[in-house]
């Protein structure tokens, strides 16, 4: 597996990630409806583009193939992060966030978080994040239920 950043040709495919992965993975946990809204199959392919750029993930690739992407924004944030569902359980995310958590502790960060599936909340869990929140999103029409997670990275102490 090959961790790399995004370039721009990249964009349809890591579309097509994003999509196959909430339609197949996030099935269990939201209704054809949500999917449909959070997903669609139509799409602003430019501004898919644009949002890619302006994110910079970072791209797993297998044999020569977008096997997943995530991103780190620098105050933090997890904007994405996806795993195409021919690759999932398959140690691509694991890798993913390790790469995350490097770029987190280089850039002395304090915590990373993210607003996270109720299908990502157990993989998220397992890499040291908790909740702080439950959320309620309204997307296309469909409100769509997550959780705000994060993972410090630094150990506050408190004065004694």
């Amino acid at each position: 597996m090959l961790i790399r950043h995004f370039q721009p040709s990249d964009a349809p495919a890591l579309r097509a990630v994003f999509h196959d992965s909430i339609h197949a993975l996030a099935s269990a946990n939201y209704s054809a409806a949500q999917l449909d809204a959070w997903a669609p199959a139509e799409h602003d392919t430019d501004g898919w583009l644009r949002r890619m750029q302006a994110i910079a993930p970072l791209v797993a690739e297998i044999e020569g193939e977008p096997a997943g992407f995530a991103d780190l924004q620098t105050d933090g944030y997890i904007d994405m992060f996806f795993v195409s569902p021919r690759h999932a359980r398959r140690g691509v995310g694991t890798a993913l966030m390790r790469r995350l958590l490097d770029a987190a502790r280089e850039a002395a960060l304090a915590s990373i978080y993210s607003n996270v599936s109720l299908t990502a909340e157990p993989f998220f869990a397992g890499h040291g994040f908790t909740v702080e929140r439950r959320n309620e999103v309204a997307v296309r029409g469909a409100v769509l239920r997550n959780a705000t997670m994060r993972r410090r990275l630094v150990e506050t102490r408190s004065l004694d």
